[in-house]
């Protein structure tokens, strides 16, 4: 089980994420925009993040560049979870520091594999 943050300003996909999370043994914590998942994430120290790209005050590129330069955040995998599936969205994503870059609608096997994934590879 992974203590797995996300982050997204959409209740729908929030709770879409959380029932496919929950669903597969993993503790849950949601933000609902950028400043509130950084702050989460500092107070939480998540396993995993899975971040929105477009939120209002701060993208999801933002945040997640911001993440990056804080010490006690900086090793937390980030998963982009959005709807811009552009090659060149994707390109930018993983420049910001992204483990993964999945596009919605989530494929519930696809997430939970990449998760899966990534916290094997951080161990």
């Amino acid at each position: 089980m992974a203590r797995i943050l996300i982050v997204d300003d959409s209740e729908t996909q929030l709770y879409a994420l959380r029932k496919i999370l929950e669903g597969g043994g993993h503790e849950v914590y949601a933000a609902e925009n950028g400043p509130d998942g950084i702050d989460m994430a500092v107070s939480e120290s998540p396993d995993v993040i899975l971040m929105d790209v477009v939120m209002p005050d701060m993208s999801g590129f933002q945040a997640t560049r911001k993440l990056a330069r804080k010490p006690e955040t900086a090793n937390i995998p980030v998963i982009f979870v959005t709807t811009k599936d552009q090659e060149s969205d994707r390109v930018w994503g993983m420049r910001q520091g992204a483990a993964d870059y999945i596009t919605k609608p989530v494929d519930r096997k696809h997430l939970l594999a990449t998760i899966q994934r990534i916290l094997e590879n951080e161990t």
